[in-house]
């Protein structure tokens, strides 16, 4: 098998997982990426340029990786999966134009929420320039890993991400939808977010059940003003507690005083009786204002 195949093509994916007896982990959530289309697509969709630096989140047997080192970016992977160091080492180019692989890529076999950016990818990135993420994520931990990334003490460029659908649709929704919820106003007060393509589930071995999207998030130039990020986020997962239940029940127990309950609800313009899903972020954020912090 020549490396002129694409990692990511079923072909050369099947001839990796023989050669090295690789098996999808479950419990990491491993789906292995095998349409070449849709890899060239999350590239496209992160607009990847020579010179550019990116953080790449499970990288696996390295189909992306290796798309993203010929578009000419600069690759630090973050991998907890100790089996697979030494595949990428052998089957991505050890090349990459006039570079060895190990000045263009460098792996660390550490859980991403526990990554200190600053420390770890000094030396190997220029601190002083953008960074970008590009990342097919583990659907059982995508969640957590939008939280810490758009949290961090890093200011990324881009976030370039591919995500169970369902995830995809709470991220970009509005107020009044029944995917409306707390994802989605923590990700829209820090990242405008657009969807840049679907991936069907059978592009991947072995295939999930669902489908996935790839997701573009990038850091708003205007962000609303929150005083105390941490308490207002607290107070928008307070207010969706009970998602069928009313504002005005919702809140009985951060303002258990009915008058300043009433006050509140008043001040906002709405209807006691409305539901959460049914507030636009700025509402969220003068309830927040109006809720003394923990």
């Amino acid at each position: 098998m020549t490396n002129n195949i694409p990692i990511g093509s079923p072909v050369r994916t099947q001839a990796i997982i023989n050669r090295y007896f690789v098996k999808a982990k479950k419990n990491l959530g491993q789906n292995f990426l095998i349409d070449q289309n849709a890899i060239l697509g999350i590239v496209e969709a992160a607009d990847i340029h020579a010179g550019n630096q990116v953080i790449e989140i499970g990288p696996g047997i390295g189909s992306l990786t290796e798309q993203l080192l010929l578009a000419g970016a600069k690759v630090f992977a973050y991998e907890v999966d100790d089996s697979l160091p030494d595949i990428l080492q052998n089957e991505l180019p050890k090349k990459i134009g006039d570079a060895p692989l190990e000045d263009r890529f460098k792996l660390m076999l550490k859980d991403v929420l526990k990554a200190d950016f600053k420390e770890d990818l000094a030396g190997f990135f220029d601190m002083n320039k953008p960074i970008k993420v590009v990342a097919n994520l583990p659907y059982y931990i995508t969640t957590p890993i939008i939280f810490a990334l758009a949290e961090s003490d890093l200011h990324f460029a881009s976030l370039t991400l591919m995500m169970q659908k369902e995830v995809a649709e709470r991220l970009e929704a509005k107020p009044g939808s029944k995917e409306y919820g707390p994802l989605t106003i923590s990700v829209q007060t820090e990242m405008d977010v657009k969807v840049a393509l679907e991936v069907n589930h059978e592009s991947f071995m072995p295939r999930p059940k669902v489908d996935s999207s790839v997701v573009v998030l990038t850091p708003l130039k205007n962000k609303p003003e929150i005083e105390n990020r941490k308490h207002f986020v607290w107070v928008v997962k307070m207010c969706f507690s009970q998602r069928r239940k009313t504002l005005n029940n919702n809140l009985k127990t951060l303002i258990p005083d009915t008058e300043k309950r009433e006050a509140l609800i008043k001040k906002l313009g709405v209807d006691p009786r409305v539901r959460p899903e049914n507030l636009t972020i700025e509402q969220f954020i003068e309830i927040a204002r109006n809720i003394p912090t923990k």
